[in-house]
């Protein structure tokens, strides 16, 4: 939510149809065809992974300091670990392919609805995230932007986010979104054209590293950085799709260390990197730090604009198809115009939340603590519990137990210190 880029679900070459593209969380039952070679599913698992997080990565750094990526690890290692606990579930009953299947699986209907809120709602925060993230990059290349509305003056933040949710909403009236797809795809290339950008600025061009980051440790800001690596690997919830569409199954252990070993690669390099070029200047997005005239950096910011505005669509259709199924359960009863309808209103919904709050690393580190932790590490390890009783080890639920706690724990102090900043000073 990425999103991932937290979106990126299945590729068309995975899905018989575009509408399979974005699965319903409430649906009583998908069917996903195994089609997806290994190479296809680590492409699937990394764009999962590298998202918008990244951009968040050197600013964590500098919250937390550089000894702060232990944690990053940590969280990988434990996202890691529960990843293969989905697929352990996914195993144990016949018939399941989603996540919210193991929710029901686990914990009866009120299991499947109350993942089905949470992932929708982990969904609707990334897709303000992405009009946070488009408005301030545009907010840097046309800073003295402004509008008079009805005698009321825009700021350049308030213009670009009105004209980012504009330029969407066009995109989630489509009916076959199979173009966005192939552009959802391409996401994690996106992201390493990004990441180039930053290293090239700064071997090539030579720009910054004047006030290098130097901060080890920060206990009093690590909470920050908390959420920031919680939201980075978030890809449970499509991570039994993965696994129900790959052709060799027993090779998705092998997926998930793949994927999460570039992941943290990537992010463990921009973080450094740009915390160590930057230093406590760095803004919650490095582009942003990036000097406009140089034509890495513009490669950079319109890469970072243009991915966003494609995935939007992407990102909102199973909210709003789960919307939909729970207002009008009867297929028959539904019509396009409902449709339309609630993907309206989903669009201006998130242009309000984000014109309400626009700090993007603060909100990304409430969406990474309240709602990632209890989708990567509470619920996985919560489910597995439920469906293997009697059949764990000591072992086995003794890990799980403390991955709970730790989910827990990250998640009340990184709720309260993003809570806290939305609500004070923001980024």
């Amino acid at each position: 939510m990425g999103s991932t880029w937290k979106s990126s679900y299945l590729s068309k070459e995975n899905q018989d149809d575009s509408n399979s593209l974005t699965i319903p969380f409430v649906s009583e039952k998908t069917s996903t065809p195994r089609q997806c070679s290994f190479a296809r599913s680590v492409i699937n698992g990394t764009n999962l992974l590298c998202g918008i997080g990244l951009m968040t990565m050197p600013y964590a750094v500098k919250e937390g300091g550089f000894l702060s990526l232990a944690l990053l690890l940590l969280f990988a290692v434990i996202c890691c670990y529960t990843g293969i606990l989905l697929m352990r579930c996914l195993q144990s009953y016949p018939g399941l392919d989603t996540y919210p299947d193991i929710g029901q699986a686990a914990f009866g209907y009120a299991g499947r609805l109350g993942i089905a809120i949470i992932l929708s709602l982990e969904l609707f925060g990334a897709s303000v995230e992405f009009l946070t993230l488009v408005s301030d990059n545009l907010s840097a290349l046309f800073p003295n932007t402004s509008m008079i509305v009805a005698g009321t003056e825009l700021s350049t933040h308030q213009v670009f986010t009105i004209a980012a949710a504009l330029l969407v909403l066009p995109t989630v009236w489509l009916k076959n979104l199979s173009l966005l797809s192939y552009i959802s795809v391409g996401g994690i290339f996106a992201t390493v054209i990004v990441a180039l950008c930053l290293f090239w600025v700064g071997a090539i061009d030579q720009v910054g590293f004047i006030n290098p980051g130097n901060k080890l440790l920060d206990i009093k800001n690590i909470s920050v950085s908390i959420g920031l690596f919680g939201f980075a690997f978030t890809g449970h919830a499509v991570f039994p799709n993965v696994y129900s569409s790959m052709k060799d199954q027993s090779k998705f252990p092998l997926v998930l260390y793949i994927s999460f070993a570039i992941s943290v690669i990537m992010y463990t390099s921009v973080g450094a990197v740009g915390y160590l070029m930057f230093g406590d200047k760095i803004e919650s997005q490095f582009t942003l730090n990036m000097p406009k005239e140089l034509y890495a950096s513009q490669i950079a910011i319109w890469t970072t604009v243009v991915t966003p505005l494609a995935k939007f669509a992407l990102i909102l259709l199973p909210v709003a198809s789960s919307i939909e199924e729970l207002v009008v359960p009867s297929p028959r009863l539904r019509c396009y115009a409902m449709s339309l309808f609630i993907k309206t209103t989903l669009v201006f919904s998130s242009l309000f939340v984000a014109l309400s709050f626009p700090y993007f690393g603060s909100v990304m580190a409430l969406i990474g603590s309240l709602m990632s932790m209890l989708v990567s590490l509470i619920y996985p390890c919560a489910c597995y519990l439920k469906l293997h009783s009697g059949r764990l080890s000591t072992m086995q639920i003794t890990n799980c137990i403390l991955i709970i706690i730790v989910g827990v724990i990250s998640g009340i102090i990184g709720t309260y210190s993003a809570t806290s900043r939305i609500f004070g000073d923001g980024d």
